[in-house]
């Protein structure tokens, strides 16, 4: 890409977008002054980029259609082996449409991105082909990963195998989908306010949002840095740990990690509930929109827990009901100044950018009719309150999710876990 000079008329309409008023002196001094740094500009856009390697063999692969993607799951197939021994050998995976598969094409079920070929491999596919896995290709989502449901997708809804006509969940759609038809024995999601959760449970399977930081970002198609999490889907608990036992820990580019702990999660799976202690969350039963039933089979849970041998005990954390309100500064302008006017990223964190991404997603500026309806509602929600009001909501949502942070750790300090059913915040 050529950086070049602004014009005279560029440089006047950056000025009118700034608040400037230059004189011809003025545009003439800056442009002067400004030869310098352009000269930089050039100097960086020819050196060459800093890339990881990409370890494993691959083709393009191909899109299924008919019989061989009954459930629109698939976006495309492909076969990549892993190394020949290790914790996942003989272990098939689908891949989120949002991770990055070097030579395999990409669109994070947006019509925007679609063409797009990513040259790197995701932290998380690298250490999945390391650890003896085969991939077997990407997987639907919605569109740009912004529903809960599963009929967003520019390639169109992704049906739920146990019923066509039915939802299968969102965002990862795709990847519940292929879990749950037996297509694949794993998959990997995303979430950022139930995108594994929501579909693992609308197709009968398990998925794992493990904890923030937990497991690298790395080549993952970001919505917003703070609220963004990739992991596993899979047909059973114990698959389930193994593959967050390969895919957690630092990769020394995800600056969403600070002090990671993974650990042998697949060799904690014994010994059954007896001595855990479990709390049972008040506040996360019986609002406006819960579903009764859910709640019934929730609590039906948590006395089974107890007859198993677990302590439960109901507690209350009034600052739960507030959950819900702060994400939405965070997920609506995060969204709208990373993944959107920041061209899939934004700046101001040692991350590990994925420049021909960000090149690519500019169209959508060119393109905006084509985004999704929820796409279009939080970019232009986002884009109205960062006009009007700037990023303060935002900063002070960050602050404020530090005391609700804080409020479940006070109740960690004394049980194991916190029961309660899920609340979808898309």
């Amino acid at each position: 890409m050529t950086m070049r000079l602004p014009t005279p008329s560029q440089l006047e309409d950056v000025a009118i977008d700034i608040g400037l008023s230059l004189s011809q002196a003025d545009v003439e001094s800056f442009l002067e002054l400004l030869k310098p740094l352009i000269d930089s500009y050039q100097v960086v856009d020819q050196l060459p980029d800093e890339l990881p390697i990409v370890k494993y063999p691959r083709t393009p692969g191909y899109r299924p259609t008919g019989a061989e993607n009954k459930n629109n799951a698939w976006y495309h197939k492909t076969t990549i082996k892993g190394a020949p021994v290790g914790k996942l050998q003989g272990k098939t995976v689908a891949l989120k449409d949002n991770v990055m598969l070097a030579g395999v094409p990409m669109m994070n079920g947006a019509s925007t991105l679609e063409g797009f070929v990513p040259e790197m491999d995701a932290t998380i596919v690298t250490r999945l082909l390391d650890a003896g896995a085969t991939i077997l290709g990407k997987a639907h989502c919605e569109y740009f990963c912004l529903s809960g449901g599963s009929h967003t997708s520019a390639a169109g809804p992704v049906q739920n195998p146990w019923k066509t006509g039915y939802s299968a969940g969102g965002s990862s759609s795709g990847s519940a989908a292929l879990v749950a038809a037996g297509e694949v024995d794993m998959a990997i999601g995303g979430d950022q306010g139930g995108s594994i959760r929501i579909p693992a449970s609308y197709c009968g399977v398990y998925g794992m949002k493990p904890t923030w930081g937990l497991v690298p970002y790395t080549g993952v198609m970001p919505i917003e840095i703070y609220v963004d999490h990739t992991g596993p889907i899979t047909a059973t608990v114990k698959d389930n740990a193994l593959m967050l036992e390969v895919l957690a820990g630092d990769d020394g580019y995800d600056p969403r990690i600070k002090a990671p702990n993974p650990q042998s999660y697949s060799s904690m799976l014994e010994g059954g509930a007896k001595g855990m202690r479990i709390a049972v969350v008040k506040e996360g039963f019986g609002w406006p929109n819960s579903e009764s039933d859910v709640d019934v089979k929730v609590r039906d849970g948590a006395a089974l827990l107890q007859k198993l041998g677990a302590q439960v005990v109901e507690v209350s954390i009034p600052m739960h009901l507030l959950g819900g309100a702060i994400w939405t500064p965070i997920g609506t302008e995060g969204l709208t100044q990373t993944m959107m006017w920041g061209d899939g990223y934004g700046v101001s964190r040692s991350d590990l950018y994925a420049t021909s991404l960000m090149d690519f997603h500019r169209g959508w500026r060119w393109r905006a009719d084509e985004l999704s309806e929820t796409t279009k509602l939080m970019t232009i929600l986002g884009t109205y309150i960062n006009k009007q009001y700037g990023s303060r909501f935002y900063g002070k949502a960050v602050n404020i999710s530090r005391r609700l942070k804080a409020a479940y750790d006070s109740v960690l300090a004394d049980f194991d876990l916190l029961l309660m059913p899920f609340f979808d915040l898309k």
